[in-house]
């Protein structure tokens, strides 16, 4: 970077932050600064300024790192990668801006010094697009995998007696992940009856069923019975509707119905316990 423009940056470091934040803040995005403190978005505003400083003192290194931590918060805070890129335009907007201000630019020399800007910029908004695409990345994949964990839990409730409550709509993936769980969960916890509790299930269509009836199958050949739970009326008139056949699925409106029933299953009840006077 040309001496002239690094200089600038660095004795200038405060008022180029004050500057740009103000800049920012009246275009950004209302949502974002509802979600993001004053003082977090000054800090973070400070810090983006610093690794765009660190580039200019070509310490590849300490850029990477720098840029790194940075791409990983700015996901983390919901900041889009349009409003990133913005930042190092207005940043370069306002640098060439007191530049000539101060009339450090000779009049011959502004041309070379707004292609240098440019020349300067673009392979760091290439690598701050790279480094956030990667953090984004890998965000998603560390989320998918947690939701996967979380999508379709089977929970022993009782001796013999486990439930998989279902959230959400049901994919094809999903469904995959539900049958895996289940399989698994069955032979692992010695299930006698596992409830799959369909309650939190806003749609069942004929392909939701269809995975349901094969998970019921898939649950009888490991030696459980299957039951399904949380039948509501809009669901029950749905699957009536569309002539899918329950037959061989035991079904309850309730999981606490369920639970009774799967207790009757496994020659358990239960029973109120007197108080002693």
């Amino acid at each position: 970077m040309n001496q002239l423009v690094y200089d600038f940056i660095t004795k200038n470091h405060d008022h180029i932050l004050s500057e740009w934040m103000e800049m920012m803040k009246r275009n950004a995005d209302g949502r974002l600064l509802k979600i993001v403190s004053d003082n977090m978005f000054s800090q973070t505003s400070s810090e983006f300024i610093d690794v765009i400083i660190t580039n200019t003192e070509n310490n590849n290194e300490e850029f990477s790192a720098k840029l790194n931590d940075f791409a990983e918060k700015v996901v983390r805070l919901g900041w889009p990668l349009t409003f990133v890129n913005d930042g190092l335009h207005k940043f370069t907007r306002i640098v060439l801006t007191g530049l000539l201000n101060q009339g450090q630019v000779p009049p011959d020399e502004i041309s070379s010094i707004i292609k240098e800007l440019d020349e300067w910029s673009a392979p760091l908004n290439n690598e701050i697009v790279d480094m956030y695409t990667q953090t984004w990345e890998r965000t998603v994949s560390l989320q998918r995998i947690a939701l996967q964990e979380l999508s379709a839990p089977l929970i022993p409730v009782l001796e013999g007696i486990t439930v998989m409550p279902l959230i959400g709509t049901i994919d094809t993936e999903r469904a995959k992940q539900i049958m895996e769980n289940l399989l698994v969960g069955a032979v692992k916890h010695r299930s006698e009856v596992v409830l799959i509790d369909i309650t939190g299930v806003p749609v069942v269509d004929t392909m939701v069923a269809h995975h349901i009836i094969q998970a019921a199958e898939a649950v009888r050949l490991v030696g459980a019975k299957c039951m399904l739970c949380g039948i509501r009326p809009e669901i029950a008139q749905t699957i009536v509707n569309l002539g899918i056949n329950l037959n061989e699925v035991v079904t309850k409106n309730t999981l606490k119905k369920g639970i009774e029933a799967a207790l009757e299953l496994t020659s358990r009840k239960i029973v109120d316990v007197e108080e002693e006077s």
